[in-house]
């Protein structure tokens, strides 16, 4: 019953393929409940049938959220994304080679080479503070000049082989194709901790439990935080039955993102195993609060009744007496 979900970032591009909204939902393991809230905040409009690009379109929101950014700031970069696109006279939302992702506290797009701000259009670089402040230290040569063109021209295949990755994925390509995508994006990019997570996951349902092991602990050796990184790593302490890493890592990923449903679902079930019934009643609870009507709250709120009615029979057990 362990509940599993894995990162897969996301762009447009291929089209092929037309899912209903029950299909698009268990796909990407969202119930309707979300994908109507999405609806309301403006993320995503009124569709009775998704294309693959869509579910793309859809990730990119997953993904974002799941990393805390705002709705307000995914709906201003969307807007931001649709101006941008209609100032190139591009084809639109899904024209080729499009990207949406978060930056610090901002989220920025990518359109072909070229990555900006949304909302203002500025063009930016896709480097963090420290690589900035490394490359500014070093001496104007035609040697350094050619080293930056070089990291970036390396950046942008990873992020092709990352984005080659999950399209085989989704198509059902073979195993070592898949694995060999994400594998030439990591050595592309050193720093591409989601590259890692992804290949990790692709070892972990083909139970290849210490290669799945070894990239999530890489992926968290670049970022710490990787809240999804130590979720995944949960779920492959709890299959190999080693029960205190596997609490170790959920409750790391809570620590990072405290609403983290599907990490209060597996300590859920992880404690009520272990027969610490107050804790397992206490992350059903959680859970449910954050997920309310999906199948799996189904699952939850039959299992938090079953601990509450042995609390109260436990509760409600007659005190010896003496005579």
């Amino acid at each position: 019953m362990l509940r599993e979900h894995s990162q897969h970032s996301t762009s447009s591009g291929d089209t092929a393929g037309v899912y209903s909204r029950k299909e698009v939902c268990r796909l990407l393991h969202i119930d309707v409940r979300q994908l109507r809230s999405w609806e309301r905040q403006q993320l995503i409009p009124s569709l009775r049938e998704f294309r693959f690009a869509d579910l793309f379109h859809l990730k990119r929101i997953i993904k974002l959220r799941a990393e805390n950014v705002h709705p307000r700031r995914i709906r201003q970069a969307l807007q931001g994304l649709r101006e941008r696109l209609r100032d190139l006279a591009l084809a639109g939302p899904d024209a080729e080679d499009v990207r949406l992702y978060r930056d610090g506290r901002r989220v920025r797009i990518q359109i072909g080479k070229q990555k900006m701000d949304p909302v203002s259009g500025q063009l930016v670089f896709d480097f963090n503070e420290q690589e900035i402040n490394k490359l500014l230290q070093l001496p104007a040569t035609q040697k350094n000049t050619e080293k930056m063109a070089q990291t970036l021209r390396n950046k942008l295949e990873a992020d092709r082989w990352f984005e080659r990755g999950l399209h085989l994925e989704q198509s059902g390509a073979p195993y070592e194709e898949v694995i060999e995508a994400y594998r030439k994006a990591s050595e592309l990019d050193p720093m591409a901790a989601g590259a890692l997570v992804n290949m990790g996951t692709v070892f972990f349902n083909g139970h290849a439990w210490a290669d799945a092991e070894a990239q999530y602990k890489k992926a968290l050796a670049i970022d710490p935080q990787y809240a999804l990184a130590h979720f995944n790593l949960g779920n492959l302490y709890d299959e190999r039955g080693d029960v205190a890493a596997a609490l170790r890592h959920y409750q790391a990923a809570l620590q990072l993102f405290p609403n983290y449903a599907d990490a209060h679902y597996n300590m859920a079930l992880l404690y009520q195993s272990a027969g610490e019934t107050m804790n397992a009643v206490r992350h059903w609870k959680v859970y449910l609060k954050l997920d309310s009507s999906s199948a799996w709250s189904q699952i939850a709120r039959r299992e938090l009744g079953k601990l509450e009615a042995l609390t109260v029979v436990q509760g409600n057990r007659p005190k010896s007496t003496t005579r």
